[in-house]
């Protein structure tokens, strides 16, 4: 209620609310001089038959017959009078009861509710808006960007290009603004120049006329988009987009660079100079059964192991937590650390010959960047797919249902090593999770989720690793907004940079106890300009020294509260 003034106030002031409203201020003194000329013929009337009544009583009789209450209490005893009161009446009955109502609605009520609903969805922001990002669509990937930019603090807008759509987002708790995709005056109204990121994600056409309808605006703000088609990228580039990503085509290579294969041991999925963050499964590995302190893991290589993956849920490293075929063990260091890795702890058991093909069930555009990835690893793979104008002329690819026994025989489910399910249906890939779990316990299984929810029922389906098409392709546009500061590595796993807390500079690392406390791991410090990887737990923190910290999002949190 306490915004009903201002609202009023902004209705009043529009042109044709000024209008209407003259045309129904007519309307009411149209009928207030037919009140006062029925009362002045009352009079008349009531003189001529003999009677005397006030003028407000003349004004009491003709609303009473108007509007079809007829008290009885005053009447006509004259046929005049009679024929007097019926005429009152029948045009009470038209402009009280019929016209008034519907002016009413036509010029007052119904444009106050378009004006209170287009008030919840503007045309403009703020002039004083700034930093803000710009969505232009609303989908997998930009709802959870959406989470992680209110975690970052990053204000957001979300364009909708008409009323009803705009209303819808607003009911969901999104901020919106209206307008029209093709409209540089929109753009304007956004304020663009002050947007720190613009993020496209329609359709490929459509990513080219917003892109090249900013860039008449403003020539500097980063926008970063979506390409569905690979011949679509080198067109998006000439339209003004800053970073031009193809997420479906990351997502199957990063299924693919995660299968079990050859003798790679630790998968690199983020650096920093020279500072390397890893992930390496233990399936197959002398790892499997071992507690970390009996692998001497950080003696033989220096590295860092900063936490463990146990189907979607991490786990903080202790001496006594014991590895199994399942965990993914994220590791911190340099690239020669993760090399001695690899000559310790990187020979996979040999108790199947390499040549065994990596299973692909899906052959769409996941399943053929993950085929891309396992081939320039010279890692053999077979694809089911339903479709046969998809596997025509592969001799890689099998025609058939991947829930049919038969099919995944023919496959060679039977000796695979890893699975990799990368359909763009959740509830598919956990009805395949669950099968091929069951026919092979001992297999890698690789997921593919497409919305963030389905992550859990994956792992829950005996997934090893899933990878959520929202999540990767949020956190890549995260990482453009805050380049080198933060990283999202899987799901919820944070890479970030701080500089030393007052309250623990002339500590020692075992002293701050920062991984007890806050569930976050120091993996590197720079001081004036040189960085330290893996540092050794009792060197000193100084004034002026930067940390880089590797924990879950509310482990990150932590940090921040606290210090």
């Amino acid at each position: 209620m306490k915004y009903l003034p201002t609202q009023l106030v902004y209705f009043l002031n529009h042109r044709t609310t000024q209008r209407n409203t003259l045309i129904l201020l007519k309307f009411f003194l149209f009928l207030v001089a037919l009140i006062v000329a029925y009362s002045l013929i009352f009079h008349l009337i009531m003189l001529w038959e003999g009677r005397n009544y006030s003028w407000f009583t003349g004004v009491y009789w003709t609303l009473t017959v108007m509007s079809t209450l007829g008290f009885g209490d005053i009447t006509f005893h004259t046929d005049l009078g009679l024929l007097f009161s019926t005429i009152v009446l029948i045009s009470g009955v038209v402009f009280l009861l019929i016209m008034l109502p519907f002016t009413f609605i036509q010029f007052f009520y119904a444009p106050w509710l378009s004006a209170l609903e287009k008030a919840r969805a503007p045309r403009e922001l703020p002039e004083k808006t700034y930093g803000h990002v710009v969505l232009t669509n609303l989908d997998p990937i930009t709802r959870n960007l959406i989470k992680k930019l209110k975690q970052h603090k990053y204000e957001y807008v979300l364009l909708a290009p008409d009323l009803q759509r705009a209303l819808e987002l607003n009911n969901l708790g999104y901020n919106v603004m209206l307008g029209d995709y093709g409209d540089p005056e929109t753009y304007r109204r956004l304020r663009i120049n002050n947007a720190a990121l613009v993020v496209i994600t329609n359709d490929d056409m459509t990513n080219t006329d917003i892109s090249f309808t900013i860039r008449e605006i403003s020539e500097s703000v980063p926008i970063v988009t979506n390409a569905d088609h690979k011949h679509s990228v080198d067109i998006l580039g000439y339209a003004g987009n800053s970073h031009v990503l193809q997420f479906m085509d990351m997502l199957g290579q990063s299924l693919g660079r995660r299968a079990i294969g050859g003798s790679r041991g630790a998968n690199i999925i983020w650096r920093f100079k020279e500072l390397l963050i890893a992930e390496a499964p233990a399936m197959r590995t002398i790892l499997d059964g071992k507690t970390l302190a009996e692998t001497e893991l950080r003696e033989k290589t220096g590295l860092t192991v900063v936490g463990v993956w146990e189907r979607g849920k991490f786990v903080a490293p202790t001496p006594d937590l014991r590895i199994n075929a399942s965990s993914i063990l994220m590791l911190a260091g340099s690239t020669e650390q993760l090399q001695k890795y690899e000559d310790h702890f990187g020979i996979y058991c040999a108790d199947q010959p390499e040549d065994v093909p990596v299973l692909i069930l899906g052959g769409g555009r996941v399943g053929r960047a993950a085929a891309l990835a396992l081939s320039r690893r010279d890692i053999g793979y077979r694809i089911i797919e339903k479709s046969a104008t998809v596997v025509r002329g592969s001799e890689y690819s099998i025609q058939g249902n991947a829930a049919d026994i038969d099919i995944l025989d023919r496959a060679g489910i039977k000796k695979a090593r890893s699975v990799l399910i990368t359909t763009h249906n959740d509830a598919i890939n956990v009805y395949l999770t669950i099968y091929c779990r069951q026919l092979r316990p001992d297999i890698q299984i690789i997921a593919r989720a497409t919305n963030e929810n389905a992550v859990s029922k994956l792992h829950r389906g005996g997934a090893d690793l899933v990878m959520s098409y929202a999540s990767l392709g949020a956190n890549t546009i995260l990482n453009q907004l805050k380049p080198e500061e933060v990283l999202m590595a899987l799901e919820g796993l944070s890479v970030f940079r701080a500089p030393v807390p007052v309250a623990l500079v002339g500590q020692t690392l075992i002293e701050t106890g920062i991984r007890k406390e806050t569930g976050c791991s120091i993996v590197a410090i720079t001081t004036k300009g040189k960085m330290v990887i893996s540092p050794d737990p009792n060197v000193l923190l100084h004034k002026n020294a930067e940390l880089v910290l590797i924990g879950t999002a509310e482990a990150e949190q932590c940090f921040v509260e606290k210090y």
